[in-house]
């Protein structure tokens, strides 16, 4: 088994929309990520999803990629649902806080009307920054 690394980061400067891969990202304790829509004083600053997770939706022949879900950490060999919530994750240099598992999804998204199904609401998962820092693509993943 491979260790559980980052392959992309991602952010948007707009709720409801599909976010763009960055070389880094800065997480701000009790914040979120540094210039994304999603941070601020709440429960959902951070979403993660795994490539895995990516990798059935293009299995259904949609073209999609990391950043496509709105997702801010796309993972690679970690079972992101399987995780309890209040598990924490040491990301690179900082540690999240697992808060939710999947999420309600109001308005079918671009994705979901594609293929008729998406993975997020399902498979990704959501945490509070507890140690800010700077995360990249290649930075291990360990649960504690």
């Amino acid at each position: 088994m491979t260790a559980a690394k980052v392959v992309a980061v991602c952010i948007s400067l707009n709720k409801g929309e599909r976010k763009t891969p960055v070389n880094q990202v800065e997480l701000r304790e009790n914040h979120g990520i540094v210039g994304d829509a999603h941070a601020g004083e709440w429960h959902r600053q951070v979403s993660l999803l795994a490539m895995e997770s990516i990798a059935k939706m293009q299995a259904l022949g949609l073209n999609v990629t990391t950043g496509d879900f709105a997702e801010n950490i796309t993972t690679q060999g970690i079972d992101l649902p399987s995780l309890p919530i209040g598990t924490r994750l040491a990301v690179g240099d900082t540690l999240l806080e697992v808060t939710q598992i999947g999420k309600e999804c109001h308005t079918r998204c671009a994705i979901y009307h594609q293929a008729g199904d998406c993975v997020m609401p399902k498979e990704g998962i959501f945490a509070k920054v507890v140690l800010g820092g700077v995360i990249k693509p290649g930075d291990s993943i360990s649960a504690k």
